[in-house]
């Protein structure tokens, strides 16, 4: 039953692609990653595609590359072929899941490929959503991890890990259990070993799948939202206070940061998007306002004015 839940969530998105495109199929060697491999081989033998593997060594633990030969003969053993290994230097910036996600992914946009298969699962879904409330975060980072993105792919978020570790047994392939994933140091290990356990014991079953819907809703309302603000900067690309001002609060904060990315800005936090917006709603002669990425936003002659240091 897990194997074919997986083939009929990955089957869509391998038919919305065109004929001899190149999937790219992320696998760590973990059981989600392994049966995600397992399902798309099987159903892109239906169509002309080119799939590959791809393995990241992150170099963080010994034995590390021998793990991922490890994996490219599973691979193969579950019919793709060609597989690349990237090893990759992590340099902590904030944390080591977090800098060790950032090498991932650059790595990742190394490969030539139309799509990039991922295997996050709907408790990694649900996971998101706790550590973005532990964090007091916004809507968006709420509403968890999107199904795609460009060309990246998640087709199992509404596939249970339980269901991924049953496709495994289907496949007859063994999972690699990374001891990072046992490691309570890390905030998202304590949220899926501990506190979802309690949430269930103490709120009852199927918490994962509420804080799935909950995920789901919330990217409905952040799309609507970001479509507003967007459509508002395509219009004239204008910062005049005076528009801003009329703008309800999540529309408003949602230009700002369109404009700043544009600019060659980096993501903000809700305090530096809280200083920016001060300019148009709390005006009272402040200086400029610095964000990540070296942009300068200042108030002049009624128009947010930004520039790069």
């Amino acid at each position: 039953m897990g194997l074919l839940a997986l083939r009929s969530a990955v089957r869509p998105y391998l038919e919305s692609l065109a004929p001899g495109d190149t999937v790219a199929v992320a696998v760590s060697g973990g059981a989600d990653s392994l049966a995600l491999a397992g399902a798309v081989a099987l159903e892109a033998k239906k169509l002309t595609l080119k799939v590959i593997g791809v393995t990241v060594d992150h170099q963080l633990q010994l034995g590390s590359s021998e793990q991922a030969s490890i994996v490219v003969k599973q691979l193969q053993e579950l019919g793709i072929t060609e597989s690349i290994v990237k090893k990759v230097d992590v340099v902590m910036h904030d944390g080591l899941e977090a800098s060790a996600r950032r090498a991932r992914y650059a790595a990742f946009e190394e490969i030539t490929a139309d799509a990039i298969f991922l295997g996050h699962t709907k408790d990694d879904q649900a996971e998101t959503v706790l550590l973005g409330l532990a964090r007091g975060s916004g809507g968006r980072s709420l509403s968890g991890m999107a199904a795609q993105t460009g060309k990246y792919i998640r087709p199992l978020l509404a596939i249970s890990r339980k269901e991924t570790i049953a496709a495994c047994q289907e496949l007859k392939v063994k999972p690699w259990t990374d001891p990072h994933n046992f490691d309570n140091s890390f905030l998202r290990v304590r949220v899926r070993e501990k506190v979802i356990p309690l949430m269930e014991d103490e709120l009852g079953p199927g918490i994962v799948d509420a804080l799935v819907r909950t995920a789901n809703l919330l990217r409905d309302d952040s799309d609507a939202l970001d479509a507003q603000a967007r459509e508002f900067w395509n219009k004239d690309q204008s910062l005049a206070v005076d528009e801003l001002e009329q703008l309800p609060r999540a529309v408003r904060t949602r230009v700002l940061r369109i404009a700043i990315r544009e600019f060659g800005g980096e993501p903000l936090s809700m305090d530096q998007v809280a200083a920016v917006e001060a300019l148009v709603t709390n005006w009272k002669g402040q200086g400029e306002v610095s964000v990540p990425g070296g942009v300068k936003v200042s108030r002049i002659s009624g128009r947010l004015s930004l520039s790069k240091r």
